[in-house]
Parts: structure tokens; sequence; C-alpha cells
């Protein structure tokens, strides 16, 4: 068997719908009925297998357990986003690892966009006062910017900040960005304006996360930050929550309840029981609902496919993950 699927049953077959695996079929020898997990690696000969297909669920082998399962293994193709939890172990082995994350930006980006444009608006203020009180929240629509020259600031200009930027391109209004990665010129050519952390928090009316995941970004979101944030800001995270201080966003918040937090993500995640989250007016907290769900993990695999389809050709791979990039990844 050239390929096998590799990882979770449920998530592979979530990922991987009839569609997706028709294709698959016409481009690679696999039998995409039979789905293997790590367990299966001390039962199940599979030292033939040149190429892995897998998702969410992806096991995490160590470099010894790889090269006696998969002596011939060329490459792993991801079809989720992030790759930091398994990828170091198969690169130290030689074997190539392509993930879908650029896939899973576009609905990131897309619910990161729309709260966006819902903040502007105050949306989520009005959300928070309830319905009976909509004859006084008609008194103050004009208390918030709306969609022009509004300040949005974006932490984090990895592929999902990226693609929020070159989003927001359709708007008239002005992008702050942070990232250390990323020089001035380079952040002009994506259509925003390179800042620091605190030229963000002080003054964008909207400020949405999409740091990494980096020992060194754990809590660097805190009250220094979340203390400058102006009167009916909202903070968005559909980043990770380990970059945010909660006790310190919690204190700027209780600070001045009109500031307001949308938060895909914390850490631990969910909150944990009894936490102030759940009983602030000014927080909204979503099931990290923001990436691929839904018809949209299709996409996933698609990529992957199409992927696995060019390195098969020997043609330019569009999705590769280095050593070198694992670093700076999310």
């Amino acid at each position: 068997m050239k390929a096998i699927f590799l990882g979770e049953e449920r998530t592979i077959n979530q990922v991987y719908t009839a569609f997706a695996r028709e294709k698959l079929c016409e481009k690679a020898d696999i039998d995409t009925s039979a789905i293997f997990s790590k367990d299966d690696l001390a039962t199940k000969n599979l030292k033939d297998t040149e190429y892995i297909f897998s998702t969410w669920g992806m096991p995490n082998l160590a470099e010894e357990e790889i090269k006696e399962s998969f002596p011939n293994l060329k490459a792993v193709f991801y079809a989720a986003g992030t790759v930091k939890e398994f990828a170091k172990a198969f690169l130290n082995c030689g074997v190539r690892i392509f993930s879908a994350a650029s896939a899973n930006a576009i609905p990131v980006a897309e619910v990161t966009l729309a709260q966006i444009l819902l903040a502007t608006k105050g949306f989520f203020h009005h959300t928070a006062l309830g319905n009976k009180q909509i004859a006084d929240l008609k008194k103050t629509v004009n208390d918030y910017c709306g969609n022009m020259r509004a300040k949005i600031g974006i932490i984090g200009a990895g592929a999902i900040g990226k693609l929020v930027i070159e989003k927001l391109r359709g708007f008239d209004n002005e992008v702050l960005v942070f990232d250390p990665f990323l020089t001035a010129e380079q952040i002009s050519s994506l259509g925003g304006k390179k800042a620091t952390l605190k030229e963000i928090f002080g003054e964008c009316i909207v400020i949405s996360n999409h740091l990494a995941d980096k020992e060194e970004t754990k809590g660097i979101l805190n009250y220094s930050l979340f203390s400058l944030m102006q009167k009916n800001s909202v903070f968005l995270n559909t980043g990770r929550g380990a970059q945010v201080n909660e006790a310190d966003l919690t204190r700027a918040l209780n600070k001045d309840k009109s500031r307001i937090a949308v938060l895909d993500v914390t850490h631990p995640e969910p909150p944990e029981e009894n936490h102030p989250f759940y009983t602030m007016d000014n927080v909204i907290l979503t099931p990290h609902f923001a990436g691929s769900s839904g018809n949209e993990v299709e996409r996933m695999a698609i990529f992957m496919i199409d992927e696995f389809e060019r390195v098969k050709n020997n043609e330019a791979p569009l999705y590769e993950v280095t050593l070198d990039m694992l670093e700076r990844m999310a």
C-alpha cells in the first residue's frame, strides 16, 4: 500500500468526504476504506507506505517509531492547521510535511472580518445590552465609528492575519499591524501600517489577535496593553488563548465596561468552572468555531490532495512546512 490514512477514524471520515476520497483515489494508490491508528503500527505491516494522509488527531510519533514503522515514508499530507505537535520528528527523519493551514485560515479570516465589521458598528455592545433596551440603543448608534476611517489592529500577520488584512482592503479603514517578523515595507505591501502593541491597543477601536503560539508569546497580552483600550473598543481572539493574560483582561474589562472581548479561544478551553468570563456582560464566548467546520472541512482535504499531485509530478509545492518554519508558526 503506497498511501494510507493515519489518525482518528471520526475526524478522517469528517474531513475526507466522499468527494475528496473519490478525488484521492484517482491520484494515489490508497484504500480509502482503511483508516489506521497508532495502535495499528505494532500489528500491521505498513513498511511500504510512502505517503500518509491525516487531519486533526494525527498521532505524535517518536523518531524511532517513524523509522521502524515507515522506513519508506516520503511525505505526510495534513488536512488541518498547525503541525507543531507532530511535525518535528518526521522532519528529522527526512519526511516532508505539508499542511492545509492556508485552507483552514480562510474561514478564520472570514469570521474575523465579519466580527470586525460588526464591532465598528457597535453590534457587540448592543447585543450585550439586550432587546429590552432597544429604544435606548437607538439613541447611541452614533457612538460607534462605523466602517469608515476606523483604526483596526491586527496582532500577528501569519497566514490568517495576512488574509484578514487583505480582506480589509475593500473597506475605508486604517489597519495597524504588529508582527516582529515583517518589515514596514512588507506590511505596507499587504495593506497595513507597522505598529507596536502599545500603539495598537491605544489607538485602535478593534483589535484582533493572530499571534503564533510560542513560549515567548504566552501571556504577552497583559494589563499594560488592555488598560490602553479606548472607550467602546473591542478585543477579538480567534488565535490562541495562551497569549492572553486572562486575569489582566478581566481587570481591564471591569475597569471600563464599555470595552468588549469576543473570545473564540481561551486558556484553558473552555474556561474553568466559575471563571468570571461566564458572567461578564462585556465578554462574548464562542465555541472555537472560527476554524473549518461543516462543509468547510472538505477544503482542507482538497488542498492536500492537490498538493500531493504537485509533489508526485515534481512540481513546486505550495504548502510545505520546514523545520525553520516551525519556529514561527501558530
